[in-house]
């Protein structure tokens, strides 16, 4: 028979570091709204008391009560919310908050790879599990019909009261925040990785996130052939729905239009297009290129800024 006793060791001690260096930092969340009691996790981003979580953990409410592993309690306001991106930004008003989590990249995960989840499930505070990245680029819909991308998904257990908290790699850097979404059966948690840290950093600066709006919606579809062989590739995508007003519609793109490229970047998934609808593109001349009647087409769209994220 096999000895397994070293590698359960190994494997046993990684996780025995990572909850060492990242629980005190995590916090236990008592949230109260209209519609009741909620609770939820989140992690201290901050020397000066900054706390990332989920936007649905705290959504309805102005602050909430934040719980430490040290036993101090502080009362924590709700300084921005991103629902399209399942993330939010709390400062707790005591200045005796632990020290602050480090943050990893999510983009250098790997199936397969180690990864521990820390919070508070089912009120149970400084809770562990651990597994492994069971998939990566997941999607996560939101309230608001948009997806999160990219979203890592992991077998380590997560239950109501882990959303809000840390998914951290074998060094205890946090990759990821963890959500328990209702009825899925799976682990998910939105990344940490370079479009999301630009998420942080503007709810901490301006407590909201600004977005450009094109209006359209759209899916997937594959290209002509001759198209494909000049363009080397395959896809792009197929335009299903032109909002009356907006700036799509302003500029000529149309149902049945093929989107190719934006200002002459490749465009295969409505989530490339979205990526693009960043604060930068706000008020911006966008060249958008398009297979209409077997012929390309370049129409001039300006993106106005996104109102209604909630």
């Amino acid at each position: 028979m096999t000895d397994d006793r070293p590698a359960l060791d190994a494997y046993s001690t990684a996780v025995v570091a990572v909850a060492e260096a990242v629980l005190p930092s995590i916090a236990s969340l008592r949230v109260s709204t209209r519609r009741g009691q909620g609770s939820g996790s989140a992690s201290v981003l901050t020397a000066d008391g900054f706390l990332l979580t989920s936007a649905h953990v705290v959504q309805g409410a102005d602050s909430a009560e934040a719980l430490f592993s040290d036993g101090n309690e502080s009362r924590a306001e709700i300084v921005g919310r991103d629902p399209l991106s399942d993330l939010a930004v709390l400062r707790a008003t005591s200045s005796d908050t632990p020290p602050p989590i480090t943050l990893g990249d999510a983009s250098q995960l790997r199936v397969g790879q180690l990864v521990v989840a820390l919070g508070n499930p089912l009120g149970l505070a400084g809770s562990v599990t651990a597994g492994i990245v069971s998939a990566l680029g997941r999607s996560l819909p939101t309230q608001q019909g948009r997806v999160v991308d990219e979203v890592i998904q992991t077998d380590a257990a997560l239950n109501p009261g882990n959303s809000g908290g840390a998914l951290a790699d074998s060094s205890g850097r946090v990759v990821g925040v963890n959500t328990a979404v209702a009825g899925i059966g799976v682990g998910l948690a939105v990344p940490i990785n370079a479009s999301t840290r630009r998420i942080i950093s503007a709810l901490i600066t301006n407590g909201r996130v600004r977005r450009a709006w094109l209006g359209v919606a759209g899916a997937q579809a594959p290209l002509p052939p001759p198209l494909a062989d000049k363009l080397g590739r395959r896809t792009g995508l197929r335009v299903v729905q032109v909002v009356d007003g907006s700036p799509a519609a302003q500029a000529g793109v149309r149902v049945g239009d093929i989107v190719v490229a934006v200002s002459g970047q490749p465009v295969l998934t409505t989530t490339a297009l979205q990526q693009r609808m960043v604060e930068d593109a706000i008020g911006i001349r966008l060249e958008i290129t398009v297979w209409r009647n077997g012929a390309l087409v370049d129409v001039i769209a300006v993106p106005r800024e996104l109102t209604d994220a909630g």
